[in-house]
């Protein structure tokens, strides 16, 4: 499936459906090291999203982007609406008005995402944020277009490379946001920004495959 408006669309409606499936795994990461809200407030954002992109018309990805980064911001409390709705942004002006995403565009829409964040949240990979997620994106990504990836081939390494970076802030002590304050405690609890970050781009993958969503 091309990386077009459609696609978009599916996007969201599978990023809606996955934070409202892993809600009480989010809270639930964000309760052992912050403050317990991260999975409800991306619930009752990406509601406002789906209802707003269920709502409207649109003639690029770009166009939906940002829609989402618009209603995040306006929508979800805490550090997790300003930090998506900015990364969303980002990656909105990078898609231009381009019908569609090749593998290079794609590379510049995640890419802008990441600085969005970094710009945002003046976090950097080993924070134990979602910059651990997006940096190995980023980077998958980019290794994956350079080899001659199409374009879902491209996002699933950056979805994959999520995961892991994800996975990879267990062990790390925080530097960032709440769970700083905790030093060592957090040692051994995932970031849920990273979780959060993993579960939406795979989300993206699951839209060029018309998987299960």
């Amino acid at each position: 499936m091309a990386l077009d408006t459609a696609w978009a669309i599916d996007w969201v409606r599978r990023t809606a459906a996955t934070i409202d499936e892993h809600r009480a795994e989010l809270v639930t990461l964000d309760r052992e090291i912050g403050d317990g809200d991260h999975g409800e407030n991306l619930d009752r954002g990406f509601r406002a999203v789906l209802e707003a992109v269920d709502g409207g018309s649109f003639d690029t990805p770009g166009a939906v982007l940002k829609t989402v980064a618009t209603k995040l911001i306006s929508t979800v409390g805490g550090a997790a609406g300003p930090l998506f709705g900015t990364a969303y942004l980002k990656a909105a002006q990078a898609a231009g008005d381009a019908s569609e995403l090749d593998a290079d565009t794609l590379v510049a829409v995640l890419a802008a995402a990441r600085d969005g964040v970094v710009s945002r949240g003046k976090a950097a990979v080993g924070d134990k944020t979602m910059v651990d997620a997006w940096g190995p994106a980023v980077d998958a990504a980019t290794a994956a277009a350079a080899a001659g990836a199409d374009p879902a081939a491209v996002l699933a390494a950056a979805a994959d490379a999520a995961a892991s970076g994800a996975e990879s802030t267990e062990p790390l002590v925080a530097h960032k946001g709440r769970a700083s304050y905790l030093g060592e405690r957090a040692v051994g609890h995932r970031d849920p920004g990273a979780q959060s970050t993993a579960y939406i781009l795979r989300a993206a993958v699951e839209a060029t495959t018309g998987a299960a969503a």
